[in-house]
């Protein structure tokens, strides 16, 4: 009977044996789940299972976008879906790779690696390998004679039964008392074992060497080993690491070099000739050859996830999901880093900088693009969930962000229509649910749904989305659903102080019609701004300039301000020509310009602010002169109304020619705006 592990050797056996690591993992699971903590109260099995996934899941900072969603996204539930098992694949290369003993090490002290000692350790590698190759011969035919021989056989299984036992004793020894000397030796042994090998800029070159020339090199376990801790550069994970990476320098061109050739060196390795595509590595799957590759490929593409997750400089991380796109398609093998990698490259481009954002969303781009439909399904819902998140508050420093986030959702949603047109259907039908309810009871927290910046940033997404696609496809019954949405939004708050929320309606009405050539009227909503009588009391001028893109309601101690009057004019005025400037050149624009005619000209008589009055004054004068314009095109032809045909042929030539007055007038306007 085996003796109690000694003190010491207890505690080397804790801190280094991954099968003591991986048996306390389970226990640690096992008790948690048997003394989880319970509310009283909480005695549904729903309630259960939640506090107990809570009690035993560790906080992701990835994770955090996306749930956070749970208690304030009011119509993203339908996409949100649970987070599959991402460890499905860590059993296999979950640690360090067998490296090649052969494998030469370069110490600090010696010199500068040269082509010369390039070529003299090939010939040491060479003479190693025909050593082991001599020794396998020498194995193969013992095997042989103890087949003939089963007394010598006997022999052989007794004396390594007595070295097994010999060993056990000095491991499994009792160290209540003194320590043995035995038990030193041995842990001073082990200790010497574990020592990390520092990787050093010379021994890299020479892998980096070894590796481009020699396809079937062995050492390349080895330099994914220091690619490894390369990822783990500079953090205490805890583990003991077999490499060691000298300094800054070494782990620069590790990255570099591994990150660049990986996929070329993978290809050789696979004899894989031609085009990578996805096609091509799950057929190689089948093959021998993945058998050996499997584990590298794996080792290779967690170390490059691991650095994702937990490295902070952003232009680190931009080289690395450059490089890293290079050899996307490996992930196509491995669907569970596949989701890991969505769900990182999530959190990188909602929370990173320009660039950042830019290279996260390449990636998710590539894997929507080239993986299979499962992927694409967790793309588009992991990004419209992380755009919701995000999206719950405007100010000038985000507002550029939140629109390169509705910029790639729908480039996204754009890949596959078929794919993603019943999703954006469906979050379009739960946003016009949630305002018949608010306009059916107008209950102040229905309406606080409704105004708020995620309904209507999530509204103007899909506004991009049914403009940018419009054309090529049949989304008709999206753009009137839409289209009845926002008009819905427009009149259930009337009024001065909801102007900016009804101007983002009308810029939305605007937008689906000059894409989808559907008439919209939208002077409704603008015509009353025209009432508003500005003051000149001191608190009202104390404003100098009023942003309409960053507000949904207007403070209460502005609507009287003649800041606050001179912002929603100026702003009607420009959706207004934004929207007679779709149809300047149609034959019906005389009769669409007299009801705003009418009333500016009422309004430009009656006010008296200054600021505003000579914008009024041009703007009625261009409008009045395309009107004349196309009356005088008008009273020269003879078709009625009814012939499609010659309406939609009216003044074509002048249409494509962009020559009309207010075509430039427009034009100017926006010019100015940019400027």
């Amino acid at each position: 009977m085996a003796k109690k592990m000694g003190r010491r050797a207890r505690k080397f056996a804790k801190k280094n044996l991954q099968s003591v690591m991986k048996r306390k993992r389970k226990l640690n699971a096992l008790f948690k789940k048997k003394f989880a903590p319970r509310k009283a109260n909480s005695d549904s099995p729903e309630e259960s299972k939640k506090l107990k996934n809570d009690m035993q899941t560790p906080v992701d900072p990835e994770e955090e976008i996306l749930d956070g969603l749970d208690s304030t996204n009011l119509f993203g539930d339908l996409f949100i879906k649970e987070d599959d098992d991402f460890d499905a694949d860590v059993s296999d290369s979950d640690g360090y790779l067998s490296e090649d003993p052969e494998c030469p090490y370069i110490s600090e002290d010696e010199e500068e690696s040269c082509p010369e000692e390039m070529c003299n350790d090939v010939v040491l590698l060479e003479q190693n390998t025909e050593i082991n190759q001599t020794l396998k011969h020498q194995k193969r035919k013992l095997f042989k004679l103890c087949k003939k021989a089963p007394q010598f056989s006997k022999f052989l299984e007794s004396r390594r039964s007595e070295l097994i036992k010999s060993k056990s004793e000095e491991i499994y020894s009792d160290d209540e008392g003194d320590t043995s000397s035995m038990d030193d030796e041995y842990i001073v042994e082990n200790e010497i074992s574990q020592v990390s090998k520092v990787i050093t800029s010379s021994t890299v070159d020479v892998w980096c060497w070894l590796v481009m020339e020699q396809p079937n090199w062995p050492g390349l376990a080895n330099l994914l080993n220091a690619f490894r801790a390369a990822c783990h550069y500079g953090l205490d994970t805890g583990e003991v690491s077999p490499v060691k990476i000298a300094n800054r320098e070494v782990f620069s061109k590790i990255l570099t070099f591994v990150l660049s050739e990986a996929k070329g060196i993978f290809c050789r390795l696979l004899r894989i000739s031609g085009c990578l595509n996805k096609d091509t590595i799950l057929k190689m799957t089948n093959k021998p050859e993945w058998k050996t590759m499997r584990p590298l490929i794996k080792s290779f593409l967690r170390s490059s996830l691991f650095l994702l997750n937990q490295e902070t400089d952003s232009q680190v991380l931009v080289f690395v999901l450059s490089q890293l796109r290079l050899s996307i398609l490996l992930f196509s093998a491995f669907p569970s880093l596949t989701k890991k990698l969505i769900k990182i490259s999530i959190h990188l481009w909602v929370t990173g900088d320009k660039d950042l954002c830019a290279s996260s969303f390449l990636i998710l781009r590539d894997i929507a693009s080239e993986f299979s439909l499962d992927n694409i399904d967790t793309c588009l819902t992991k990004a419209f969930g992380a755009f919701i998140a995000n999206s719950k508050f405007m100010k000038p420093q985000n507002i550029e962000h939140i629109e390169f986030l509705e910029n790639s959702i729908v480039e996204l949603y754009s890949l596959d229509i078929q794919k993603s047109y019943q999703k954006v259907l469906v979050s379009v039908q739960q946003l016009a649910s949630i305002l018949r309810l608010a306009l059916k009871t107008k209950k102040k927290d229905e309406l606080k749904k409704i105004h708020s910046w995620q309904y209507i940033n999530c509204i103007g997404l899909w506004v991009k989305f049914v403009s940018c696609n419009y054309k090529n496809h049949d989304l008709e019954q999206l753009l009137f659903l839409i289209i009845g949405v926002i008009k819905g939004i427009a009149h259930l708050f009337p009024g001065p102080r909801y102007l900016p929320l009804r101007f983002k309606c009308v810029k939305m009405l605007n937008q689906l019609s000059f894409s989808s050539g559907v008439f919209i009227p939208v002077g409704s909503f603008l015509f009353d701004c025209l009432e508003i009588r500005g003051t000149n009391n001191a608190e009202g001028t104390k404003l100098k300039h009023l942003d309409f893109a960053l507000l949904l309601k207007v403070p209460k101690q502005l609507l009287k301000s003649q800041s606050f009057q001179q912002a929603s004019i100026l702003s009607a005025i420009k959706l207004l020509a934004e929207h007679l400037s779709q149809w300047c050149y149609h034959v019906s624009f005389p009769d669409l310009a007299t009801i705003p005619l009418i009333l500016l000209k009422r309004f430009h008589e009656n006010t008296s602010l200054e600021s505003v009055r000579r914008p009024v004054k041009r703007f009625i004068d261009q409008v009045q002169q395309n009107s004349d314009f196309i009356q005088r095109n008008r009273d020269g032809v003879s078709f009625s109304p009814k012939d499609k045909e010659s309406v939609d042929s009216f003044l074509q030539l002048e249409k494509c020619d962009r020559s009309a007055a207010f075509t430039k007038f427009y034009n100017s306007m926006l010019q100015n705006a940019l400027a």
